[in-house]
C-alpha cells in the first residue's frame, strides 16, 4: 500500500508558493505580512516535521526487518514515506546490503561490530512522485538489544538529508541526532495481539532552509500505536519548560524567532487511510507574542472529515492579531 505521510507536529505539506500568491501583499492590511510570515512558519514546521516523522518510520522498518535487529521473525510491518507493508518479502540481501526494502534507498546491515549499525542511503529518485531525498542516516544499536525488548534504544545519526518537495521545488537539509526508545517493548507485527506499543522520540536537528538560514530544533514526542482495522498511531508531545506542557518542538524559526510547539490534541494516523494525518492540532507560540492554531483533518470548507485515504485533507490555520482580530487560513495538504 502506497503510503503518504503528512505530519505534525505538523505533518502536513503545505504549499508555501500557493500561500503566498493567495495572500498578496495589501498595503491597507499591516497584518498581511504577518500572515505571510506565519504561514512561512507553518509551511516550514509542516515540512521539517512530515520529513522527520518519514525518516523515523524508516528506522523502524529497517529495525524489523532483519532477526539479528528485531529479534524474533522479522518483517516490515509498517510503511513509511517510501515504504509498503510486508516489501521485505519481496527483496533480497546482498552482502550485508538490503535492495528494496525502502524504494529510494539502499540498506546497508553491519551485524557483526559492537554496536550493530544499519545504513539507509537515499539516492534522489523520485518513486512516490511527490519528493526526492538524498543523504544518508545510520542507526546504532549496542549488540545484545533487540528491538522489540522492552526499553530498546537506538541512535540515528542523520547525515546532509536534503528533501526536496517537487510541487513547488521547495528543499531542506536535516542533520543531526534522533534517539528511539521502545518504550512497552513488542513488535509492530504482534500489535494486534499485544494491544499497544509505545515508541518515545527524542531529536536535535539542524535544518538548512531553502534561503541558507540554518536553524536548531529540538524534538520530544510519544508515539502510541494501536490497531483498529489497521495500524494507528498517536503523537504526543513530552516537554514542559515550566509554563507549557505537552511541547513536541521548540527552536528557532528561518526569521530568527524562537517559537514552542505543543501538540493540543493528539495527532492521529491511520493505516487504513493510506497512512495519513487524520485528525490533530498543534499551538505555535512565538517569542513576538503572537500565536497560531494548526487544525488537521478538515474538508476544504473546515469541517472535520473521515477518511478520504487519497486526494486532499486541508488544514486551518489561525492566528490572533493584538487587538483580538483572528486570521483563518484553509490550505490543503
Amino acid at each position: 500500500m502506497k503510503q503518504r505521510i503528512s505530519l505534525i507536529a505538523f505533518i502536513s505539506c503545505i504549499s508555501f508558493s500557493a500561500f503566498v500568491f493567495s495572500c498578496k501583499k495589501d498595503s491597507q492590511d499591516p497584518n498581511q505580512s504577518t500572515s505571510t510570515s506565519l504561514g512561512a512558519q507553518a509551511d516550514d514546521q509542516a515540512m521539517v516535521s512530515d520529513e522527520n516523522e518519514n525518516l523515523t518510520n524508516d528506522v523502524n522498518t529497517s529495525l524489523v526487518s532483519t532477526v539479528t535487529t528485531n529479534g524474533n521473525s522479522a518483517v516490515a510491518e509498517i510503511g513509511s514515506g517510501t515504504t509498503t507493508v510486508n516489501s521485505v518479502h519481496q527483496t533480497t540481501v546482498v552482502n550485508g546490503v538490503h535492495g528494496g526494502l525502502i524504494c529510494d534507498a539502499s540498506v546497508a546491515f553491519d551485524t557483526v561490530s559492537n554496536p550493530h549499525t544499519i545504513t539507509i542511503t537515499y539516492d534522489g529518485t523520485n518513486c512516490w512522485g511527490n519528493r526526492t531525498r538524498t543523504g544518508s542516516i545510520v542507526i546504532s544499536m549496542a549488540a545484545g538489544v533487540h528491538w522489540l525488548d522492552i526499553g530498546a534504544s537506538v541512535t540515528v545519526t542523520i547525515n546532509n538529508v536534503k528533501i526536496t518537495r517537487v510541487r513547488d521545488g521547495k528543499s531542506i537539509i536535516l542533520n543531526g541526532y534522533k534517539t528511539i526508545t521502545n518504550v512497552s517493548g513488542g513488535s509492530l507485527k504482534d500489535l494486534a495481539s499485544l494491544g499497544n506499543i509505545t515508541h518515545t522520540i527524542s531529536d536535535s536537528l539542524s535544518v538548512t532552509f531553502a534561503d541558507n538560514a540554518v536553524r536548531v530544533w529540538q524534538v520530544s514526542k510519544q508515539r502510541v500505536f494501536t490497531y483498529n482495522n489497521g495500524i494507528v498511531w498517536t503523537t504526543t508531545g513530552t516537554h514542559s519548560d515550566g509554563t507549557h506542557q505537552g511541547i513536541s518542538d521548540w527552536g528557532t524559526n528561518r526569521a530568527g524567532i524562537t517559537f514552542t510547539c505543543l501538540i493540543t490534541q493528539p495527532i492521529v494516523f491511520r493505516q487504513d487511510c493510506d497512512f495519513r494525518l487524520v485528525s490533530g492540532q498543534h499551538t505555535i507560540y512565538r517569542s513576538d507574542n503572537l500565536t497560531t492554531t494548526i487544525t488537521y483533518g478538515l474538508d476544504a470548507s473546515g469541517n472535520a472529515i473521515g477518511c478520504p485515504g487519497s486526494g486532499n485533507y486541508y488544514l486551518e490555520v489561525v492566528w490572533v492579531a493584538p487587538n483580538g482580530k483572528s486570521y483563518p487560513l484553509i490550505l490543503p495538504y
